[in-house]
């Protein structure tokens, strides 16, 4: 691999225009008749599964399929158990998928409330790894990792979603509070709170330093966040823990905050809705809820060869089920009619150079999708600065070719890391 650091990152020649900020009332969803939770965690034998079908289950219950299980859900209705079944998400990862039916009179699991007024790291970890924003909590238990700052955003990961700058708008006494137990339950002191910078007047006192970063894609994703913000180069191929930095979303941070005020666990996530027409609508719903109920709700049709994303434009993932839950980490659901759609080719690199000229990071994108092309992974990382990408999907939007380069990336990081693991778990 090539030691080099990703620095000087520059703000892309080519802007995208974002759309018309989305309306700061948020159309609050119905509770869903029915909801699937995605377990991390698969189960060979139904039989030792704690959970079975037809198992009455309340609001804000914890639910593990085994005794020894690390890995929960956290219910968001009152219900029955009607299905579990094997779930295989995005480059094989594999979830229990538990589906619940809904009952007409909500009860609620009051497990929490015997700890709340009481915040430690393991009450946190315990009860809110499932909460809105998805917390990483686990981050903070690693001695060999520790971490020293935490970065709450108040930012988007992509263009056209406005999640997180709602959050930190509108709920800043949850983000306050939130703050107030993280540093409690990690010792933590150093938190920041990044802000558009056209925003970042008007917060008053969070109990954190606020910074201000440009609104313009991509410096708002994390790697660009901590080069402007601290200064600090990542190596290629290192993390954010590696450096003792931990980044949690505002609505996570929120989410804590909202827990430890009232004893009760938050179980609505909020998320951009993308129209086909452009239009972006916030939405508040359970988590679990179907896209189908949402699609439904404000009638937008999705036709044969249209795409369901769930994320943004530029670094969303399509999902070909309109079943598919709204999960704690869902920030945005895009829909693309087809006719908008620019289709992938196979045409060959004509370098253009467009592509090398956009990338933040500065690297030589159309040499390494000749290898990525070819399957030769090893290659890429080490000779053409594969992991020295910030997967902002730049290239494959100015690809000439129509190469999908982003999605090219992301399989080759996937096979790697696969290999790596398959490696170490043999050696």
């Amino acid at each position: 691999m090539i030691p080099r650091f990703i620095k000087n990152m520059t703000t892309p020649r080519y802007e995208i225009k974002t759309a018309r900020q989305a309306s700061m009332i948020p159309h609050r969803m119905s509770i869903p008749k029915k909801v699937t939770l995605l377990c991390s965690e698969s189960v060979d034998n139904t039989e030792s599964c704690l959970l079975k079908k037809g198992d009455k289950v309340k609001t804000g219950q914890k639910l593990k399929l085994t005794e020894t299980s690390q890995s929960y859900v956290t219910s968001t209705i009152t219900g029955i158990i009607s299905s579990l079944y094997p779930y295989t998400g995005d480059y094989g990862q594999t979830y229990t998928a538990i589906v619940i039916e809904g009952d007409e009179k909500e009860i609620s699991d009051d497990q929490f409330k015997t700890v709340y007024e009481n915040p430690t790291l393991k009450n946190a970890i315990d009860f809110l790894s499932n909460a809105p924003g998805a917390p990483q909590l686990e981050l903070f238990t690693n001695p060999e990792k520790p971490i020293r700052t935490i970065i709450v955003c108040g930012l988007d990961s992509d263009v056209l979603v406005t999640t997180n700058q709602f959050i930190i708008s509108t709920e800043t006494e949850a983000v306050q509070s939130g703050i107030e137990v993280l540093k409690k339950i990690t010792g933590i002191e150093q938190i920041l709170i990044v802000v558009p910078r056209n925003v970042v007047q008007g917060y008053g006192e969070m109990g954190a330093q606020m910074k201000a970063v440009d609104e313009a894609y991509p410096a708002t994703l994390p790697h660009s966040v901590i080069w402007n913000v601290l200064g600090l180069e990542i190596p290629a191929g290192k993390s954010f823990e590696d450096l003792g930095i931990a980044f949690l979303s505002a609505e996570a941070v929120a989410s804590i905050g909202r827990a430890y005020e009232t004893g009760q666990l938050p179980l609505t996530k909020t998320l951009t809705l993308i129209r086909k027409n452009g239009m972006q609508t916030l939405i508040t719903t359970r988590v679990g809820t179907p896209i189908s109920d949402i699609l439904t709700a404000f009638k937008e049709t999705v036709n044969d060869r249209d795409r369901i994303v769930i994320g943004g434009p530029m670094r969303g993932t399509c999902v070909y089920r309109e079943e598919y839950p709204v999960l704690p980490d869902t920030d945005a659901l895009f829909i693309q009619d087809r006719q908008n759609i620019t289709l992938a080719s196979d045409y060959p690199c004509i370098n253009c150079g467009e592509c090398i000229r956009v990338c933040p990071a500065k690297i030589p994108v159309n040499m390494l999708i000749r290898f990525l092309e070819a399957g030769q992974y090893e290659t890429a990382a080490d000779q053409y600065d594969l992991y020295s990408c910030i997967d902002c999907g730049l290239c494959s939007f100015v690809c000439v070719s129509k190469i999908p380069i982003f999605q090219y990336i992301r399989l080759a990081k996937y096979e790697l890391s696969r290999s790596q693991s398959s490696e170490a778990s043999n050696g």
